[in-house]
């Protein structure tokens, strides 16, 4: 079998109407949007044309999208705006979570060197944020919340309207970085009270490095990029057109498909997550019934994620013990400790993310191949034995 690629939420393959809808700016058009000759001026209308699809599937104005290098680049952009903003009328606290993308955590903690009181919400154990307890945090000098719409390595869904509609009782700017979200779950920018929202085209099958940021009208976004006037001269540099278009057009495809993909994702899912608990000793991090319908994310006791890993690997399975921008990384995942799981239970992690190109035989291969590799690596490990020996007590029982 070829390899079982698992890790969706990390990147996804490309799709041929992407692909269809970026070849002709790489091939033929490929002329600066910012010229005013006729090749250029195609470019423009390009640009336009992928501005009011995306507004379409967020159903915002297309004036209030602005494209950006990916999810990253959108996450900083938000919250450097809101944070400039408050600033300038003495606010300077910010309300987030504990488990947000470290793009979303990084920018917080680079504003706390700058004087700015950042509060976390505990996510409990089951993932989620509690609407509650972000009324009792929200201050007079509150700039800004910043909430993940959903988990990017156990996949919850924050219930972001509500979080939203409090944050506009209160008068604060509300960000969420919906870069796992977009193209898998259906967003109302309006109905959902979001002011500032994160997309990254590489999670939906759309080309790497380049996404959107939405800002509701009225919300001027502070500069990250100097340079030309590009982007309404928010953001300098010229625009990657055929990557926009392609992100464009790979929305679309994933939002008038959404209720059909999602069917099949979790189908294969659910057959998954019933065949992988039967192994003793694991446990489903997350929820799955308030969760993306194609992220997994489990802990087997005894083991090491990236043993794991490499062993998947040579079986034909790539997957992920935590998010990819930390997979090179040996400590436990941030997301997986904001749970209130110990260090050592964090540490035999594993992300398995699906979407519409996966099959049941990938799916039968993964159940084969996986309680095959945690038995071996179990077979060998100390930390296995005294728990088999009564030295230790068992966490997950």
């Amino acid at each position: 079998m070829k390899t079982v690629y698992a890790d969706n939420a990390a990147t996804t393959k490309l799709s041929d109407t992407a692909f269809e809808a970026m070849l002709p700016f790489l091939k033929e058009e490929y002329g600066n949007p910012s010229s005013l000759y006729t090749m250029g001026q195609k470019a423009e209308e390009a640009l336009f044309a992928a501005r009011e699809t995306i507004a379409g599937v967020l159903n915002c104005d297309s004036k209030e999208i602005t494209f950006t290098s990916g999810g990253s680049e959108a996450d900083n952009q938000a919250i450097l705006t809101a944070a400039t903003l408050g600033e300038k009328k003495g606010k300077k606290h910010i309300v987030s979570s504990a488990f947000e993308h470290h793009a979303v955590l990084h920018t917080l903690e680079k504003l706390e060197k700058q004087g700015f009181e950042v509060t976390l919400l505990p996510v409990h154990s089951d993932g989620f944020v509690r609407p509650d307890e972000l009324k009792n945090v929200i201050r007079e000098d509150t700039a800004l919340v910043t909430i993940m719409y959903a988990n990017n390595e156990i996949g919850t869904v924050q219930p972001i309207a509500e979080l939203g509609a409090i944050c506009r009782e209160r008068g604060v700017l509300f960000h969420t970085d919906a870069v796992q979200a977009a193209g898998h779950l259906p967003i109302d920018v309006q109905a959902q009270n979001i002011d500032l929202l994160s997309i990254s085209a590489h999670k939906f099958h759309g080309p790497k490095g380049v996404g959107a940021l939405y800002a509701r009208k009225g919300i001027p976004l502070y500069t990250l990029i100097e340079g030309g006037a590009q982007e309404r001269g928010k953001r300098a540099g010229t625009q990657n057109v055929a990557g926009i278009a392609g992100m464009a057009a790979a929305l679309k495809e994933a939002n008038e498909q959404l209720e059909q993909t999602n069917r099949k994702v979790k189908a294969m899912r659910d057959r998954l997550a019933e065949g992988l608990s039967k192994i003793p000793h694991s446990k489903i991090n997350g929820d799955l019934h308030r969760g993306l319908a194609g992220t997994l994310n489990m802990c087997f006791e005894g083991i090491e994620g990236e043993s794991l890993l490499l062993l998947l690997d040579d079986r034909g399975i790539s997957a992920s013990s935590g998010s990819a921008c930390t997979s090179g990384s040996l400590d436990p995942s941030h997301v997986l400790l904001a749970l209130g799981l110990p260090h050592e239970v964090a540490h035999g992690s594993l992300r398995i993310s699906l979407c519409e190109y996966n099959t049941e035989q990938e799916i039968e291969h993964i159940l084969k191949h996986v309680p095959e590799v945690v038995a071996y690596l179990r077979s060998m490990s100390p930390v296995w034995k005294d728990l088999e020996e009564g030295k230790k007590q068992y966490v997950i029982q």
